[in-house]
């Protein structure tokens, strides 16, 4: 039951593009003894479904900006090759650790970093009424 609960909070925080995969790969290596590089490719094939029914959403509300898509997704493709190569290569002690120091730095860059968004009309118009 446990299992179910992490895969639908996984999901609905995927979905909504919060990390959700960060969730489930800890939990998978902390509560499953699943090793690093293991959970991580779980997470790979739990997200492809997830992203899938995602991108539909977010194209029907009009929140997708091909322009920017253009311009990021060779690297992203290049990325995502060459991070499973090096993946591969690194002993899974290294990984975990790697995979910390980037949890880490991406949470303290969150907390203490200035907000740079601006409200949009609908937080606006909240905010007046």
């Amino acid at each position: 039951m446990v299992a179910v609960i992490v895969g639908f909070l996984t999901g609905v925080l995927a979905s909504m593009g919060l990390g959700g995969g960060f969730i489930l790969v800890v939990w998978l290596t902390i509560f499953e003894g699943v090793q690093q590089r293991a959970a991580q490719g779980i997470n790979l094939l739990f997200f492809l479904p997830i992203a899938l029914i995602s991108l539909v959403l977010h194209i029907k509300n009009h929140l997708i900006n091909a322009a920017l898509i253009k311009k990021t997704a060779l690297g992203g493709v290049l990325g995502a090759v060459i991070g499973t190569y090096g993946a591969q290569l690194v002993d899974n002690w290294v990984l975990r650790k790697l995979f910390a120091l980037f949890l880490l730095s991406f949470g303290l860059r969150e907390l203490f970093a200035k907000r740079t968004d601006k409200p949009t009309s609908n937080s606006t118009q909240q905010n007046n009424t």
